[in-house]
């Protein structure tokens, strides 16, 4: 099947789902929720140490990441929760399965456009506020928030895939959704509680590197370690960094790992649909 991959039927749903999200302004909506709280934590985002004002890149990068923490997956995951079984609910997946395009050019191109449109809305999001705040960048700064905005694409594409994952697993929408609320409280909210339970606990016994491999598995903690450990500045704002061992902190490392949290979901996805 994948050799005789069609590529030109998985881009026509690609792009159905991409123009389906233009057209009910999703992506301009999200674009700029994206860009006011981006501008605003910029700029207000010591307010309460009594200080407002642009305080650097590195202050906002880290305001920003537990925006994007919280936001960005919440938004991943209520976008493709539907995808499939929404389609078997309507009726319509049948039809679109009688046309000349298989399982998997079908999940494929549905991932690709709903992947589009948030990869457009947060570029388009992260771009006007790095425009607003180009006189108070350099080229250091301008590069380090294009960072910050592709590795908050990559949280939003490696949640997107475990949505759309869940989408051909559930039975029913509403299971779909309340599993995809789930999914968020584990990830954002109960694992790193719970981890800090287990750290507490073990009163020091818990090696680094055990502790390093635990937070491997949330991709949300993956994204936090890519923009700590992204400039020096921003890891002496975070307590985690001085846990974390030195082998296990490297941004190529920590890319392939939430390259993997987008592949490993898909292809799960890839196999049950068959």
């Amino acid at each position: 099947m994948h050799a005789r991959l069609d590529w030109s039927a998985a881009a026509t749903i690609a792009s159905r789902e991409f123009r389906d999200r233009l057209r009910n302004r999703w992506v301009l909506a999200v674009a700029l929720v994206f860009a006011v709280f981006a501008l605003a934590i910029a700029w207000f985002g010591m307010a309460q140490q009594g200080s407002v004002g642009y305080r650097g890149i590195d202050v906002t990068i880290v305001s920003l990441s537990s925006l994007v923490t919280y936001l960005v997956p919440l938004i991943a995951l209520l976008l493709g929760y539907d995808a499939i079984v929404g389609e078997r609910e309507r009726g319509s997946l049948e039809l679109l399965l009688s046309l000349p395009i298989t399982r998997f050019e079908l999940l494929l191109g549905k991932f690709a456009g709903l992947a589009a449109a948030l990869a457009a809305s947060t570029a388009l999001g992260f771009g006007v506020a790095l425009l607003a705040l180009s006189n108070q960048l350099d080229a250091r700064d301008a590069m380090h928030f294009l960072g910050f905005a592709g590795s908050a694409i990559l949280l939003g594409l490696a949640f997107l895939s475990m949505s759309l994952c869940l989408s051909v697993l559930a039975h029913n929408r509403i299971r779909a959704s309340g599993v995809a609320i789930g999914l968020w409280f584990l990830f954002v909210l109960v694992f790193d509680m719970v981890l800090m339970g287990v750290l507490v606990l073990s009163q020091g016994a818990l090696d680094s590197s055990v502790f390093g491999a635990l937070l491997m598995l949330n991709p949300a903690d993956v994204f936090r370690l890519l923009n700590i450990f992204s400039s020096e500045q921003v890891q002496g704002l975070y307590g985690l960094a001085t846990v974390m061992p030195e082998h296990m902190t490297s941004p190529g490392l920590l890319a392939g790992v939430m390259l993997a949290w987008i592949a490993v979901p898909f292809a799960i996805a890839t196999w049950r649909f068959k």
